[in-house]
């Protein structure tokens, strides 16, 4: 196809690692031109400028922000946006006729007072937000398929959920006893300068954070609840790890039944995944590591069953990066457009 037959889109917020991995997977991407770079902080600037190795392949320039000019060029928009600054745009890009997909936490609540609590934002636009549907594809695509807006997840619900999702939605597992030990590579924080991300800092070291108190714990609560069908609390530990890019998550529950061995569970997660092109559910025995699934959307998925605690113990690696954000809204966007669902996204890295 020409590139008069692409669809043009847009990227407001192209300054961060999510927005540069959008622009690196969009050029490639055989049904859609890059016809907006949108942020306020680097507007009249090429986007060389912040991404020198880009400059060959891409000599556009970032603009101001402008919702006219956007929806009279873009039918696709993408918010790589801090959390807290999409919700004041959206409804102006939805009202314009323009398809969103939001890659802050800004759209992934069904309640907002959950996300006032978890974000400190008040928020008055419950419709819109009513209107949003979460951006998982492997649990979500039926829904996605028939939106205009999507809050994507991160790299956190989405490692975690995929994990969890067979486990709840077959009642497999005490509810009460769901413990997530989650860890991600330093680029998850950001490209803002940060102490703690400094390679003398961060380098041979292992650190938790957010114990306790994680914003992405009632996200993830959120929709364990609906996928158990009653309210449900996990315990969700997150860890920051001296690699850039790969996240790996351990999630541990009681299983109900305890005569279940792992390749009960193995069929279960197989069946439950037998139509998700970028989950891949491992052997027996094989479990997930993050360099797999790095600068790809796939996930992969390992699963065990203790039989002295009597304990599911499933490993979901994932690239924090694609699968965990830019990727995964790029899956969403295929969906939602009627296209393949793997169009445009590499299923395999380069290893090592």
């Amino acid at each position: 196809m020409g590139d008069s037959d692409r669809i043009p889109v847009g990227i407001i917020g192209a300054s961060g690692y999510g927005g540069v991995q959008l622009v690196r997977l969009l050029l490639d991407h055989p049904r859609v031109e890059i016809a907006y770079l949108g942020g306020d902080s680097s507007a009249g600037r090429p986007y060389a400028d912040l991404y020198p190795h880009l400059g060959h392949r891409f000599p556009q320039a970032v603009e101001p922000i402008d919702l006219d000019a956007i929806a009279a060029r873009c039918e696709i928009v993408f918010l790589g946006l801090p959390h807290g600054l999409a919700y004041e745009l959206v409804p102006g890009l939805l009202e314009r006729g323009c398809r969103v997909f939001d890659l802050s936490a800004d759209y992934r609540f069904q309640n907002l007072d959950d996300y006032t609590a978890a974000y400190s934002i008040d928020r008055r636009d419950r419709e819109v937000a009513a209107s949003a549907v979460y951006g998982l594809p492997e649990l979500y695509r039926g829904r996605i398929e028939e939106t205009r807006l999507v809050g994507c997840p991160g790299c956190y619900p989405t490692a975690s959920l995929l994990a969890l999702a067979p486990l709840l939605k077959q009642g497999l597992i005490d509810l009460e006893t769901v413990v997530i030990d989650a860890k991600s590579g330093t680029s998850g924080s950001g490209r803002k300068a940060k102490i703690g991300m400094l390679l003398a800092e961060a380098d041979s070291t292992v650190t938790a954070y957010g114990v306790a108190g994680h914003r992405h714990t009632p996200e993830i609560e959120q929709l364990c609840s609906e996928l158990a069908g009653q309210e449900m609390r996990v315990q969700f530990t997150p860890h920051l790890m001296p690699m850039v890019r790969g996240m790996l998550a351990t999630v541990y529950a009681k299983l109900r039944d305890p005569g279940l061995v792992r390749e009960d569970l193995l069929t279960i997660y197989s069946v439950f995944y037998r139509s998700s092109p970028f989950v891949r559910v491992l052997p027996n025995g094989i479990y997930p590591q993050t360099k797999w699934a790095a600068t790809t959307n796939s996930c992969y998925l390992g699963v065990e069953v203790d039989p002295r605690t009597g304990r599911a113990i499933v490993m979901s690696a994932i690239d924090n990066l694609i699968k965990g954000q830019s990727g995964q809204a790029i899956q969403c966007m295929n969906l939602a457009m009627g296209w393949e669902e793997t169009l445009g996204l590499p299923l395999l890295g380069f290893y090592p």
